[in-house]
């Protein structure tokens, strides 16, 4: 009995270094032109997150440059009861020296803006060359959202994306879609 704990125990502790020493880090788009990412999104799909758990569909992500080298976000969904709900927040480069398709993005009020836990990563890692669609993960591979100009994205080009992030170390069987009515 004891030797069979033991090879359980190598076995699930293998199977965990594996999948975290395997995962190399988060590839991302070299460079994004900004005011071209601005406007409006529609989310064709995503991973189940807390923040989210309300929104029934018809989700949608709207981004404007601001001067200071800011984006304004505006999240928007339909709930339960019909109505539409927005969040607004705010984007930033994660780091002024790095990649600007690595963006951090806080929906917490502003005067708690120097908190490092209100920013949450928002890196686009994949990007149509006509700015079709685009896909925003985290580096941890806990979020995920692919978006489309158009309320619909064809099936042909959404298989497509779930194989280049799982290629990238997501569990795409996790994605949901999003119903979207417009």
């Amino acid at each position: 009995m004891k030797l069979c704990a033991v090879i359980l125990l190598v076995l699930v502790g293998t199977t965990v270094w594996a999948r975290t020493s395997d995962r190399r880090p988060l590839e991302v788009v070299a460079t994004v032109d900004l005011s071209r990412y601005a406007g409006t999104w529609y989310e064709i799909a995503r991973f189940p997150n807390r923040f989210q758990q309300k929104c029934l569909g018809d989700v949608t992500a709207s981004y404007s440059l601001l001067p200071d080298n800011e984006m304004k976000v505006v999240n928007a969904c339909r709930m339960k009861n019909g109505q539409i709900t927005k969040a607004e927040g705010r984007a930033r480069r994660a780091d002024d020296k790095g990649a600007n398709s690595k963006l951090k993005v806080r929906f917490a009020p502003s005067f708690l803006s120097w908190l490092p836990v209100v920013w949450g990563d928002y890196w686009i890692i994949d990007l149509a060359d006509d700015f079709s669609y685009a896909v925003v993960g985290s580096p941890d591979r806990k979020y995920l959202w692919v978006l489309s100009r158009t309320p619909q994205l064809q099936n042909a080009t959404y298989e497509e994306i779930t194989r280049r992030v799982a290629a990238q170390g997501f569990e795409a069987s996790r994605l949901v879609k999003t119903s979207q009515t417009n």
